[in-house]
């Protein structure tokens, strides 16, 4: 019996040995999955958003952790940011097609457990 669980490398043929702690495969599920990580791509999934505009959109998250969070998911190669050199400085951030190829199942998730909650009493 192996190890570990062992998934090809995309154009190599490589093993990423995704159970190995060091296995960068596992820094980037890390990342998409983390308690922010998810909220982000599925907010950015259809338009690119400021920096403000999704602190807005994300409730309860602060500036700190929204900024952690877009620094390592930019890292990983899921999210673009562009700078406008105005003052103050517009940043922008949308998804790369890496970001929405993992963030589809995300949205298809979050729509599937929408659809199965019971409805909110009113208020």
């Amino acid at each position: 019996m192996t190890e570990g669980a062992q998934l090809t490398q995309a154009g190599t043929g490589a093993p990423y040995e995704v159970f190995h702690t060091d296995c960068p495969a596992r820094d980037v599920v890390d990342h998409v999955t983390s308690r922010w990580g998810v909220w982000v791509l599925i907010a950015l999934r259809s338009d690119d958003l400021r920096f403000y505009e999704l602190r807005e959109s994300i409730k309860g998250i602060s500036e700190k952790m929204l900024a952690q969070t877009l620094r390592a998911l930019v890292q990983d190669g899921l999210v673009w940011r562009k700078v406008e050199p105005t003052t103050p400085p517009q940043v922008t951030y949308g998804l790369t097609e890496f970001g929405q190829d993992v963030g589809e199942p995300l949205t298809d998730l979050l729509d599937r457990i929408t659809k199965r909650l019971p409805p909110r009493p009113a208020r």
